[in-house]
């Protein structure tokens, strides 16, 4: 399960508990009418970029903020008790006074800073401290090669397609039983391990039971489920648990380190669901902001029958574009210096044997890009069904009086409408429907017709 499915399954519990109240409340739900909520003057969904695509420039600054970390913690975000707790670790560590656990397990919620959490913590087991403070200064060496990925004893492993297959693990394996050549430790931060094929964990399994002694692992998951992470690789590890970040911490932290203005990082806060990654893109980029809006006009834009498809091709084309967009220079790059490397285009003896694997090799990274696209495919759209569940979510907690922080308080009157316009029971189902497509897709069904029966359920309830 990924950083998606945990996220619908933390929505499903919002829904489960609004479905009781619900229940409760028949008598006067009874009294609503279930209509498809239209506004008056809802324009016709689109996904290009507005010219004006900027946040509200009212909110006010950053406040109520706790003090920053400091040193390699500086990016841990709200995360006051989990910088302690490793902090400590790593202290004990450097000093010898207490035994090492060599496998660790980062969980949390979408964008809490489970891989940042774990860099860090790699960053101060490796540090050198030249002022003789405590591990984790940021300014050493160690400390600054490992925050940039470039340190030789520090392997960063970012899946970017659909999953870590087994030879990928057997080589990382075999290369973190060696000796450290530089620091402390030979440490693996494995980023999104919830997406190792079954060979993969089996392989991770053995290493993990019997580790060498300076190999520290570090793995980062949605959550300790089995559907995450196997029971057994979890019972070898020692636990992280990161909450959802407070608004004012992301708001302070997009004005400390980003250098985003006070008014607009407290907005991108606001409406980023506690998701850091997601805060920072509304607040720099503006076509995020535009999808965003895109995609929050849809339940209102859905005037009648003929909407729902174009709604749905449009959804979905958005997702295609963007994946698109961020792949496509990549893609071209990466074959290039495949083909320079293997000695395309070169000239002299012993070119043709050289150059004969070529057509392999280049099918192969074809290959791994198309699943790094689909990813990206599936996470684009992800990221806008996460919006519309919120909507309803919201919509549904307005229904019932309920006093909760809404997820998109800048979209409060269509919230407001949306409630007074439909049942709690109609609203539900919409929510329902939203979780259901994200799993659909999840579980492979193609993207534009598990959206077109999303959009149809929104239409007509």
């Amino acid at each position: 399960m990924t950083d998606s499915a945990a996220a619908a399954a933390a929505v499903s519990a919002t829904a489960a508990a609004a479905a009781a109240a619900t229940a409760a409340a028949a008598p006067v739900a009874a009294a609503a009418t279930n209509v498809a909520f239209v506004a008056p003057s809802a324009p016709n969904v689109t996904f290009a970029p507005p010219s004006d695509a900027a946040p509200p420039s009212d909110a006010a600054p950053p406040s109520g903020a706790a003090p920053p970390a400091e040193g390699v913690w500086a990016d841990v975000v709200g995360q006051p008790a989990v910088v302690a707790e490793l902090s400590a670790v790593a202290a004990a560590a450097a000093s010898g006074s207490g035994g090492m656990t060599h496998a660790w397990l980062f969980t949390g919620p979408p964008g809490s800073g489970r891989s940042v959490a774990a860099r860090a913590f790699a960053a101060a087991l490796q540090c050198t401290r030249p002022d003789r403070g405590p591990p984790g200064c940021g300014h050493c060496h160690d400390c600054r090669t490992v925050l940039a990925g470039t340190h030789p004893d520090v392997r960063n492993i970012v899946p970017e397609g659909l999953s870590i297959s087994v030879a990928e693990m057997r080589a990382l394996v075999q290369a973190a039983s060696r000796r450290p050549v530089a620091g402390r430790w030979q440490i693996v931060v494995i980023e999104d391990a919830d997406r190792l094929t079954e060979g993969a964990s089996n392989a991770l399994l053995k290493v993990v039971e019997e580790p060498p002694a300076r190999t520290v692992f570090l793995l980062c998951a949605p959550s300790d489920h089995p559907d995450d992470v196997s029971v057994t690789i979890r019972s070898r590890c020692r636990l992280v648990g990161l909450r959802t970040p407070p608004a004012p911490a992301i708001a302070d932290v997009l004005h400390r380190r980003d250098g985003v203005d006070a008014s607009t990082a407290q907005w991108a806060a606001s409406v980023c669901g506690g998701h850091v990654g997601r805060a920072r893109r509304l607040a720099i980029d503006a076509e995020a902001r535009a999808r965003r809006e895109a995609v929050l006009n849809v339940p209102r834009a859905l005037r009648a029958s003929v909407d729902v498809l174009s709604a749905a091709d449009a959804l979905v084309a958005a997702a295609e574009t963007e994946a698109r967009t961020q792949t496509e220079a990549r893609d071209g790059a990466e074959r290039t210096e495949l083909e320079t490397a293997l000695g395309k285009g070169g000239t002299g003896r012993g070119i043709a044997a050289a150059t004969r694997g070529i057509a392999t090799a280049v099918r192969d990274l074809e290959r791994r890009q198309k699943s790094r696209a689909t990813r990206t495919q599936r996470d684009s759209l992800d990221r806008a069904l996460v919006d519309l569940a919120g909507f309803y979510r919201d919509a549904l907690a307005v229904s019932l009086g309920a006093r909760v922080p809404l997820t998109h308080p800048d979209r409060a009157p269509d919230i407001r409408a949306a409630a007074a316009a439909l049942s709690p029971e109609a609203v539900l189902r919409r929510l329902e429907a939203v979780l259901a497509c994200r799993q659909a897709i999840e579980l492979n069904v193609k993207p534009r017709i598990a959206v077109e029966a999303l959009i149809t359920v929104l239409h007509h309830g």
